[in-house]
């Protein structure tokens, strides 16, 4: 059916004229033969692209304020390690649905700051393994209401936090501490380095603290929205990483680059800020 639709597709290209390409790309090919086969982990970025999980997490946190305002002086009066627990959605209910691409298994959300100071969540099922590194998908496994009632915690809550920690600390890549790899911030990060890696090989005398502060800086911090859209759009035009270098430390000297918070430097330790139990 592939063959006859690539067919299909090749005919009506010779009579409109165009140059566009189906079905040749390596990666969508791999993709599709991953979800056919129900590879793991086939779905994990398919919605993060350009999901940054402090930028998102901080837009979910408006607009929960803004429909209730007195959530703003309760949730930052809780103190850290503070946990609970909810039930797992009943699936089988008239009418429930799920916003997961697979079946949520029980076990711990965890949210945490690494002592490279990045923000982290972390989701290990009910035997400790991890259960996905997508930051959106493990917010949306955490999504409730102010309806959504408590439930009594596991017995091996505290245990599940514990090898959660663990996961991220030995890979920090599970963090999603950079975001999706097809994202803006990842892919900043990525060209800043190769081009310093190549500076460092072939120039080192050019290898400056400019640039590595903007490193330093795209591997700790968010970046603000403008920065976003402004990586993207070059990232489309096929900026090269010394030019990419150039604009990141002018938008870092302009302070549009980063989400830089004025404690930030006070965090060395990593903290787990709070945790939910999946039942």
């Amino acid at each position: 059916m592939r063959s006859r639709v690539r067919q299909r597709l090749t005919e009506n290209g010779e009579v409109v004229g165009t140059d566009e390409r189906f079905f040749e790309d390596a990666g969508e090919t791999q993709f599709l033969q991953n979800l056919y086969t129900e590879t793991a982990g086939t779905l994990d970025d398919v919605d993060d692209a350009e999901v940054d999980l402090a930028s998102y997490a901080y837009q979910i946190w408006r607009n929960a304020i803004s429909a209730n305002p007195a959530l703003k002086s309760k949730v930052e009066g809780l103190p850290s390690v503070v946990y609970s627990a909810r039930a797992l959605p009943d699936l089988s209910a008239p009418g429930s649905h799920s916003s997961l691409p697979f079946l949520t298994p029980s076990g711990v959300l965890v949210y945490l700051r690494t002592a490279a100071g990045n923000d982290a969540l972390a989701w290990v099922d009910a035997y400790g393994n991890s259960v996905t590194q997508s930051q959106s998908a493990i917010l949306r496994a955490a999504e409730c209401t102010l309806d959504t009632p408590a439930a009594p915690r596991a017995e091996s809550h505290h245990e599940l936090v514990r090898r959660s920690f663990e996961l991220v600390e030995q890979n920090e890549t599970l963090s999603g501490g950079l975001g999706s790899p097809r994202g803006a911030r990842f892919r900043l990060y990525d060209a800043l380095k190769r081009y310093h890696d190549h500076l460092q090989r072939t120039q080192p005398m050019f290898v400056s603290d400019e640039l590595k502060r903007v490193i330093d800086d795209v591997y700790r911090h968010p970046l603000r929205q403008t920065a976003i859209d402004t990586v993207n759009r070059q990232l489309r035009s096929g900026i090269s990483d010394e030019q990419l270098a150039d604009l990141a430390i002018a938008l870092r000297g302009e302070e549009k680059l980063c989400v830089i918070h004025e404690s930030a430097d006070e965090q060395r330790e990593p903290q787990i800020v709070c945790s939910l139990g999946l039942v």
